[in-house]
């Protein structure tokens, strides 16, 4: 069992930054690949980024080049650095754990899930 705790989100203006923590607890996350995904109101989820725990990097490509994704495995920590930040970035942010090293673009590879934090970039 792994537990997943967001943090960071809040309100920033267009152009803006905000980085985003994912505390993992329980089983160690070392072993899982971990990933971000998005959800605005009435939206699907989306996609962000992931890592393998392989180090295999993947990254949607509406933020390929702005947000950049990392872990601390000693802190058992997952973050989102999310920089020049637009309207459309605006979201429910979520992170997530998978067991598997493949097909990490999808949110059925993913056990855990985090409860979310909110990004609101305003124009």
């Amino acid at each position: 069992q792994v537990q997943l705790v967001e943090s960071g989100g809040g309100l920033v203006q267009a152009g803006g930054s905000l980085r985003l923590s994912c505390a993992a607890s329980g089983r160690t996350s070392s072993g899982y690949s971990m990933g971000w995904f998005r959800q605005a109101p009435g939206k699907e989820r989306e996609f962000v980024a992931a890592l393998n725990w392989s180090g295999g990097l993947y990254t949607a490509d509406s933020v390929k080049g702005r947000f950049t994704i990392s872990r601390d495995n000693a802190k058992q920590t997952l973050y989102l650095q999310m920089n020049s930040l637009k309207p459309e970035d605006t979201a429910v942010y979520l992170c997530a754990a998978a067991s598997v090293n493949f097909g990490l673009r999808n949110q059925d590879a993913y056990r855990y899930w985090g409860q979310g934090t909110q990004v609101t970039v305003s124009s």
